[in-house]
């Protein structure tokens, strides 16, 4: 089984890579990771056995280097979504996707278009939050740090329609402050805001991920003591005193 990994040398700035390396020891040796540079020719652009395509958070000098390296296969992206193509993208990640980034001088940084989102940043006001949500019935815990938010333009001309939530949030906010819808999903494309090693955090989350990718046998590594403090956090994210954003 293969994972492709998107430009690791610049998109991994919360420790994203982290859940590859987690699902890969997870698998005691079913799993082959592809580490797909800038310079690199995709390994999705040319074969179909890849079990997911994943892409961590970056900087925004970074957004702009990953939208050309991938802009030559917008196309072949958009067919494998249709074709239900494992994707997870993680942080600001998801923007790529969208149609534009809207900078703070308003002037607007075209993305690739197969979603109808755009993204809008406040490079004065970072965004910092712990999260509590859900991913259908369970409990999911997380961070957030980000500089943009993500709206979703219902009058876009993209490649497909307007996606479905991924997460609920239940304490911090969605890919908005107006919104509880957390990240989005469109069939097997799978975006969040949410930073870091998610999967080591949510060992439940983790055994979904691992059945989605087509392995449902397999148990997340330490899955005891992760479930533990898994569950200290999920009480702790709940205490009414505990502030959320900082």
């Amino acid at each position: 089984m293969k994972i492709e990994v998107l430009f690791p040398e610049i998109c991994n700035l919360y420790a994203d890579l982290q859940n590859i390396e987690y699902l890969r020891r997870s698998a005691k040796g079913s799993i082959e990771v592809i580490d797909t540079g800038l310079r690199d020719r995709p390994a999705f652009a040319d074969s179909d056995d890849i079990a997911l395509i994943y892409m961590g958070t970056t900087t925004e000098s970074g957004q702009l280097r990953v939208i050309e390296a991938l802009r030559p296969y917008k196309q072949r992206l958009a067919g494998l979504i249709r074709s239900g193509q494992a994707f997870l993208m993680t942080g600001n990640a998801m923007e790529v996707f969208g149609e534009y980034i809207q900078d703070e001088d308003k002037s607007r940084i075209e993305c690739l278009g197969l979603f109808p989102t755009f993204a809008v940043r406040d490079m004065m006001n970072r965004y910092n939050s712990l999260w509590i949500g859900q991913f259908k019935d369970i409990d999911v815990v997380g961070f957030k740090s980000q500089f943009t938010q993500t709206y979703f333009d219902d009058n876009g001309n993209t490649e497909f329609g307007r996606p479905a939530a991924l997460f609920t949030a239940e304490r911090g906010d969605g890919i908005n402050p107006g919104t509880r819808e957390e990240g989005y999903r469109c069939g097997n494309f799978l975006a969040t805001y949410l930073l870091g090693p998610l999967f080591i955090t949510n060992p439940k989350l983790t055994r979904k991920a691992l059945e989605w990718i087509g392995l449902p046998s397999c148990e997340p590594l330490f899955e005891k003591e992760s479930m533990e403090s898994y569950e200290k956090r999920v009480r702790e994210f709940r205490q009414p005193e505990r502030g959320f954003t900082y």
